[in-house]
């Protein structure tokens, strides 16, 4: 790993986004349009452990270091 990327190009950079976004959202309450909370905080639940699982994996599988 000493190639350098930009930080756009990172797959973790992206998923982390993407965690702290969703994170936000249920804690602020955001519902996204859907009525029902408890579907609602299940979304935003699966999707925050999806953006997970791609932060590790892109994290696991990188090849060149963020600069």
């Amino acid at each position: 790993m000493t190639a350098s990327k930009p930080w756009y190009l990172s797959r973790t950079i992206w998923a982390s986004l993407v965690t702290i976004l969703t994170a936000a959202m249920g804690l602020m309450g955001m519902s996204g349009g859907i009525d029902n909370a408890a579907l609602t905080d299940a979304v935003l639940q699966a999707v925050t452990a999806l953006a997970g699982v791609i932060a590790l994996f892109g994290r696991l599988s990188a090849k060149d270091r963020i600069g």
